[in-house]
């Protein structure tokens, strides 16, 4: 999709939704000064930095269906996509206590029924919820390869996998060369998009076999014995 196209089709759907949109960052920023959810809290900073970044992959989306937003932090970009899509059903996955308890919160203010907030590790709500989301994605999480161990064990055969991913990522996916098969993975492509000024990629992922039942390995091991390294 060429990027002016992308641009037309993001600005219409966050127009539609901006009132409530408005209201998230407003609920954010507060939340921001209670616990560190996701860096700023200048509304305009989060608005422009950060929902329009999360807004930037709604094209990419079934237009219905199971998603996971893996490392949630505040709540990006679950919160934003179930915005945009109440056809959307999202669970928001993190394993510090504190934020999933704020991002509840916000949730509830916003009145968002298709929104489940889960406070676990990644590796350990893997086990009981294994292939059962059409998507899963992460912003700034993890390095790519690191990242698709935690991604690939959520998505079904058939379904994606998105991460948000900055000017390194060619050199992410070079680490890993052929080997995303290893996970049940295509190999992945790029999505380029402009935030303002700034050059951004969405890496995505095909989920075209079942992931081996060995991954995702015990907390930890996926960054510090990365699997592609072997």
């Amino acid at each position: 999709m060429k990027n002016e196209n992308l641009s037309e089709i993001v600005t219409n759907l966050v127009s539609k939704n901006e009132e409530k949109l408005r209201h998230y960052v407003t609920l954010l920023s507060s939340a921001n000064e209670i616990a560190r959810l996701t860096g700023p809290s200048d509304e305009n900073i989060l608005w422009e930095n950060h929902v329009m970044d999360c807004a930037f992959a709604m094209p990419l989306l079934p237009e219905e269906g199971k998603v996971i937003d893996v490392g949630t932090g505040g709540g990006l970009p679950g919160i934003v996509w179930a915005i945009c899509n109440s056809n959307l059903n999202i669970t928001l996955l993190d394993s510090i206590t504190r934020k999933c308890a704020l991002v509840e919160k916000m949730v509830f203010a916003l009145g968002l029924k298709n929104v489940t907030v889960v406070c676990s590790r990644s590796e350990e709500y893997a086990k009981s919820h294994r292939e059962k989301f059409h998507l899963a994605t992460a912003r700034a999480v993890s390095a790519s390869g690191i990242l698709a161990e935690y991604l690939a064990p959520f998505v079904r055969i058939k379904g994606k996998a998105i991460a948000f991913k900055g000017p390194r990522v060619t050199e992410e996916i070079e680490e890993v060369g052929n080997r995303w098969r290893t996970l049940g993975f295509s190999s992945p492509r790029l999505q380029s998009y402009n935030l303002g000024e700034i050059k951004r990629y969405f890496l995505i992922w095909t989920k075209i076999s079942q992931t081996p039942k060995g991954i995702p390995r015990r907390p930890g091991m996926a960054e510090k014995f990365p699997w592609y390294t072997k």
